[in-house]
């Protein structure tokens, strides 16, 4: 019989639990107990912790050594629900949601914490909230649970908050862990990147040398580090530029491109991971980011702080893992493409999805006539709406040989157009229509959409290579945005499902391997060098298990590509 238990912390560091029936309420007195860490300790038989949220408890319970197998966190269910239910942006907390029960003033959320350079800590410290009563908790996670039964697909929207909340732990676990980082090889790169340092925190001496070289192409002093000062002078040497990214300047002709481009991908080093941050960030050998599951609508992780999911290639190389140690770095082959498969339940791109190979390869040769290049162009055109020019004529081969694939994203963007939610296959739901309140909070872009990268690569993105369109009109964009979402968000999905069967794997083997870094498509495990075959395996296995778990027994295959490395920057 599945043990259940509730359990909210007290102002003095002790606890109130009980247990729980399948409705929710209590199924047994509440207990007191002096500490929250020895409550925990003496229940092993609990299998499920349900609490207000993995910040209030978790990171104490870490920090004496007692993790928990699986947890139920309230307030990462209310934000769900409350998307569900298209009232995404309002509060989440416990407190508001019990508030909204019984037709309460709603007391807003407390502000989010930015992370404090060299703390570290504010995700996981406990935010200062309402007070809630215990009991009050019980009737909000039991409303949660019938909340849960009122759902399109209740089994699919439990799963999704069970993993969700899963996801917190890992979140937890990989933030006192940390990632390996060797603060002597972050500082010799950055020597052998920027040169030496200035007094006084000025430029170091590479950049002031480009900076230099970019004025001297102009004929004028002109400050590289201020794109308006950039355009100026491009307009006045008569070349009339809308921005400085780089894609727009490496189609001019002119002698002061290459100096700029230079600049701007050591300058974006300098300021996002130069010694600054290596002092604020580095502690004792790890990088402890703060992520943030679902930090965006369609649950794709952030992090708060750090730049930890935009690391240069070439600071990688400070990512070594400790002597006798490994890491395994996993990313998943082509996710997105191959959850459409499964999510749309298209005979023949899950035939295609079925293998571990090259699937854009695979693709080519049923549809394309062998032209890889075209057949990718076309699925993730059919994915992020690139439906001009040659992107329509790719679109048309794809929809002939694939239609209910083309059909599951096309009706995607309609209900975006048309103003309507929609949901990925476990039910995390898209913001309600442009012009509201919780879609314009989401950040949700009015003329464009898709995927889209930093200057100097870094941004994990999609790995596309699309640039975002630009739409006639705000219902042309949302539906762009729900098109791929309905993807990209059960890709996130299916990530969260992957983690927690690793998590759980990694545990249950005894192993002494530590999930470090997540991020989109790419997990980091670092563990001692004889158990690194072990991990691989586990790590093909539970993208498997979570295959199956989130969308059913289909053929579709989730292989990743496995490098066992001594520094991260070997693994790609």
């Amino acid at each position: 019989m599945t043990e259940r238990w509730a359990l909210t912390t007290t102002e003095t560091g002790g606890a109130l639990l009980a247990p729980l029936a399948p409705t929710g309420l209590p199924a047994g007195p509440v207990v007191a107990e002096p500490d929250v860490v020895a409550a925990v300790r003496a229940r092993p038989e609990v299998t499920r912790w349900v609490w207000r949220s993995c910040a209030e408890v978790y990171p104490r319970l870490l920090a004496a050594g007692v993790p928990v197998d699986r947890c139920y966190d309230v307030e990462v269910a209310e934000s769900l629900l409350l998307a569900h239910e298209g009232r995404l942006g309002e509060p989440r907390s416990a407190a508001a949601a019990h508030a909204r029960l019984h037709g309460a003033p709603v007391p807003p959320d407390p502000p989010p914490r930015s992370a404090e350079p060299g703390a570290q800590s504010s995700l996981f410290e406990p935010r200062p909230a309402a007070p809630l009563p215990f009991d009050a908790l019980l009737e909000v996670y039991a409303d949660q649970l019938r909340r849960h039964d009122a759902t399109e697909h209740p089994g699919r929207m439990r799963l999704l908050t069970a993993s969700e909340s899963a996801g917190m732990l890992v979140a937890a676990e990989m933030h006192r862990s940390g990632l390996p980082w060797r603060a002597d090889v972050h500082r010799e790169v950055l020597h052998e990147l920027l040169g030496e340092r200035y007094a006084g925190g000025g430029e170091p001496r590479k950049l002031a040398e480009l900076a230099d070289q970019v004025s001297a192409a102009f004929g004028r002093r002109v400050r590289p580090d201020l794109p308006a000062d950039v355009v100026r002078a491009f307009a006045q040497a008569g070349i009339k530029v809308r921005s400085t990214r780089r894609w727009e300047l490496e189609g001019l002709d002119h002698p002061a491109v290459a100096p700029l481009v230079a600049y701007k991908k050591l300058y974006r080093i300098w300021t996002a991971h130069g010694w600054s941050w290596l002092q604020d960030w580095v502690r004792d050998g790890r990088f402890r980011p703060e992520f943030q599951p679902g930090g965006t609508v369609s649950g794709r992780w952030t992090t708060n702080g750090g730049g930890a999911l935009q690391i240069p290639k070439v600071i990688r190389r400070a990512v070594v893992a400790d002597p006798g140690w490994r890491l395994v770095v996993a990313d998943a082959d082509q996710m997105e493409p191959r959850v459409l498969a499964a999510i749309s339940r298209d005979r023949g791109l899950m035939e295609v999805a079925g293998h571990d190979g090259d699937l854009y390869t695979a693709l080519s040769d049923r549809a394309f006539h062998g032209d890889r290049e075209h057949a990718k162009l076309a699925l993730l055109g059919a994915v992020y709406g690139q439906t001009s020019g040659d992107g329509l004529k790719n679109l048309a081969a794809l929809r002939r040989r694939f239609p209910r694939a083309v059909a599951y994203v096309d009706d995607a963007a309609k209900a975006g157009e048309d103003g309507r939610l929609v949901r990925t296959w476990l039910g995390r739901t898209s913001p309600p229509a442009a012009g509201s309140e919780a879609y314009e909070e989401a950040g949700i872009p009015q003329e464009s959409a898709g995927p889209t990268g930093s200057d100097d690569g870094s941004d994990p993105g999609s790995g596309s290579g699309f640039t975002p369109g630009y739409a006639s009109s705000n219902a042309r964009a949302r539906g762009r945005f729900t098109r791929n979402f309905v993807v990209q968000g059960s890709a996130a999905d299916w990530a969260l499902l992957l983690l927690a069967a690793l998590r759980r794997s990694l545990h249950t083997a005894g192993l002494r391997a530590e999930l470090v870094f997540f991020q989109h498509d790419e997990v980091i495990v670092h563990c001692p060098q004889e158990e690194a075959a072990a991990v691989v395996e586990a790590i093909r296995a539970a993208g498997e298990l979570a295959g199956r778990t989130a969308f059913g027994e289909t053929p579709v295959r989730f292989p990743f590509t496995t490098a066992v490395v001594e520094r991260y920057s070997d693994a790609k």
